[in-house]
Formats: structure tokens, C-alpha cells, sequence
């Protein structure tokens, strides 16, 4: 049977002994409607609660809660359990809290959300038989520094790490120490190498479909295109000064996002990720999309990812042809113009000047 995970949004009087309460209820009637409750989540502060249930279906799920105890959930999304055990940590009951009369669990489920990005900044320093794993060897400093820092390693590429935190602390001195470490191997084997990372924090249910989508969406878009090598959300920041006497980390070393910030770059990406195919799209259309004239777009494509919007807009096209090349999903010129690009000659002078290499050599050196 599927797996799923559901959302409820309980008063402010609710205390983490209702949840638990509300809990062994479920359990003590699911075998009348199929359902096997695994575990759940409470966040005290923010007044929400997570189930995990394996059941025939959401209506399912609705129908137990509410014969058990009427508290229907708000919002319920289909899960792998895998994932969930990688975000949080446990897909059931902890030992220590299983076979009691009352089981309270004392964790929120809110998490901070860490993507980390290798890219190359050009070829020209890597022979063609480098080209597939310049990355690799950066790995295992960051996984071994991840791991010191409590980090649960969600999604692992060569180019890319998806980690889940439950302290904030931990995720924002964690990716210092990555920094530190990745810049003095790189000094010593290979300058070439940019890295850059994202920091959010949220909930694992929203209104999206899929897990922390939300959370990840902004930390991917932080680290992929912010104008810093570590970049944080504000609710990042917040919560590390929480924890912290009220006292960040030095502006020069992270980078944090306005909340202004923060919708300016979902915006920008929402509306890039369903037009960049487009051949004939414009400065002009980002400017009436967004609702800003030229010079403030500009002005504020500066300030939150340090290009402009020609040079963004190309940058992410090239990006995107460089993902289909090394899934050899199709030659140069389809390609070309399938990114974007009027003709593959200009496509193949923009990766070159971008890249250090033709897109063709690239293509052959795979």
C-alpha cells in the first residue's frame, strides 16, 4: 500500500500531549479502515502535525482521523518512505518511545534544507578524459564534513548534494567549514572549481505536492543563482539567531536574502522555467511579467544574482544545454535550439566563451 503524510494545523492551545493523545486513537481503530499509522511529527512553536500512515488512499486516511477523533488534516501527499527517512530521520516510532501508555515524541519535523552546487568554470583546464569526473574528488571532504555536523545526506551527484539538518546551527557552521575545506583542497589540486550553497528552512508538507518542495525549491535557487558563495533565507537567519544570543555570522562570510529577495528570485525562476525555450524572448517580457521597468529589473537582477538580465537568461540556456549534453540527448544544433538559441553557431560562440571548448568537442569527449 502507498505511504503518505499528512498535515494538520492545530489550535494554539493544542500541547504535545493532545498530539500524542490524538495518536494512540488512530492506532487504537486503523485496522477498520486498512491503515497502518507509523509514526507522527509535532512543531510545538509552529502549532502543526505531521502523520505518517500507510493506507489505500487520502479519503481513507480523512475517514479514520475523523471517526477517531474529528481532527481531519489540512493537506495530505503521497510519500516514498525512503525519503522521509532521510529527511527526518525515522519512518516509525522511536524504540525508546514504543510500548507505553502515552507515546510523546519531542520532534517538529521542521528542517533546514542544504543543496550544495560544483560547477566548472571552464574546461580548458581538464583533458578530455577528465571531463567526466573533475568533481568526484571534492566529495568526500564534503561528505566527511557534512557527516561531523550531523547532515542527512537526502540526494548525492558528482555536481550536487541535497542535506537535511535539524539544527540550524549546525547547517550554517556546517557549510562554512565545507567552504573552508573545499577552497584549501581546491588551492592545492585544481583552481577551477566554483562552489556554491543554498540554505532554507521549512516544513515537510505545504501546499505542494512533494516534501520540503518548497524549502528545496528556494535552497536550490539560492545556491544556483544568488550573488554569494553561501546564501541563506531570512527564516534561515532568524532561527540561527535564536539559537545564538541573536548574534549571525558576519555578512561577508553569508550571504542572507530578504524576504523581498527571496519572492523577487521565485518569481524570476517561475517565470524563466516556463519561457527560456523561447526564442524570441525579451528583456522587455521579464520586465512586464515582474512588474518592474527595465532599470529597476536590471537594478534588482544586480543586487539578488549579480547579472544582468541578458547575461542571466543566456547563462541559464547554456546551463540547460550543457544538462542535455551530458545526457547526449541529441546533437549540437537540436540542442541549439532547443535551449533558446537562434542558431547553433551562436549556441557553439556562447559555450565556448562560457566554457573553454566547443560544444561539439564536449560532445566528443563523453
Amino acid at each position: 500500500m502507498p505511504i503518505y503524510m499528512d498535515r494538520h494545523d492545530v489550535s494554539a492551545t493544542v500541547t504535545a500531549e493532545n498530539v500524542a493523545q490524538l495518536h494512540q486513537q488512530d492506532l487504537k481503530i486503523q485496522h477498520k479502515f486498512n491503515c497502518r499509522g507509523l509514526t507522527y511529527w509535532f512543531d510545538e512553536k509552529r502549532k502543526t502535525a505531521f502523520c505518517l500512515i500507510e493506507a489505500p488512499d487520502k479519503k481513507t486516511i480523512k475517514a479514520m482521523h475523523n471517526k477517531a477523533h474529528g481532527e481531519v488534516p489540512h493537506r495530505i501527499i503521497e510519500v516514498d518512505s525512503n525519503i522521509v527517512e532521510s529527511f527526518l530521520g525515522r519512518i516509525e516510532d522511536p524504540e525508546k518511545s514504543q510500548n507505553t501508555d502515552l507515546n510523546i515524541i519531542n520532534d517538529p519535523a521542521f528542517r533546514a534544507i542544504m543543496v550544495i552546487g560544483l560547477a566548472i568554470f571552464s574546461f580548458k583546464k581538464h583533458g578530455s578524459t577528465q571531463l567526466n569526473s573533475p568533481l568526484q574528488k571534492h566529495n568526500k571532504p564534503i561528505v566527511k564534513t557534512l557527516t561531523h555536523f550531523n547532515g542527512s545526506i537526502v540526494k548525492q551527484y558528482e555536481d550536487y548534494f541535497l542535506v537535511s539538518f535539524k539544527s540550524v546551527t549546525n547547517a550554517v557552521l556546517c557549510a562554512l567549514e565545507i567552504q573552508s575545506k573545499i577552497k584549501e583542497f581546491t588551492d592545492k589540486i585544481d583552481n577551477n572549481i566554483n562552489l556554491k550553497i543554498g540554505l532554507s528552512a521549512g516544513a515537510p508538507v505545504t501546499e505542494k505536492d512533494a516534501l520540503f518542495e518548497d524549502t528545496i525549491k528556494l535552497a536550490e535557487r539560492m545556491c544556483n543563482y544568488a550573488n554569494a558563495d553561501i546564501v541563506v533565507s531570512s527564516e534561515v537567519k532568524n532561527l540561527y539567531k535564536s539559537e545564538n544570543l541573536k548574534i549571525f555570522i558576519d555578512s561577508e562570510l553569508v550571504h542572507t536574502l530578504t524576504p523581498s529577495d527571496e519572492k523577487f528570485l521565485n518569481l524570476l525562476l517561475d517565470y524563466t522555467e516556463r519561457t527560456w525555450r523561447t526564442v524570441d524572448l525579451k528583456v522587455d517580457d521579464f520586465s512586464k511579467q515582474l512588474g518592474y521597468s527595465k532599470s529597476q529589473l536590471y537594478r534588482k537582477m544586480i543586487s539578488v544574482i549579480g547579472k544582468s538580465p541578458n547575461i542571466f537568461l543566456k547563462e541559464y540556456r547554456l546551463n540547460e544545454a550543457l544538462k542535455l549534453l551530458n545526457r547526449q540527448k541529441g546533437n549540437v544544433s537540436e540542442i541549439a535550439f532547443e535551449t533558446g538559441f537562434s542558431t547553433p553557431s551562436y549556441f557553439s560562440k556562447c559555450f565556448q566563451n562560457r566554457y573553454g571548448l566547443l560544444p561539439s568537442d564536449y560532445l566528443h569527449a563523453k
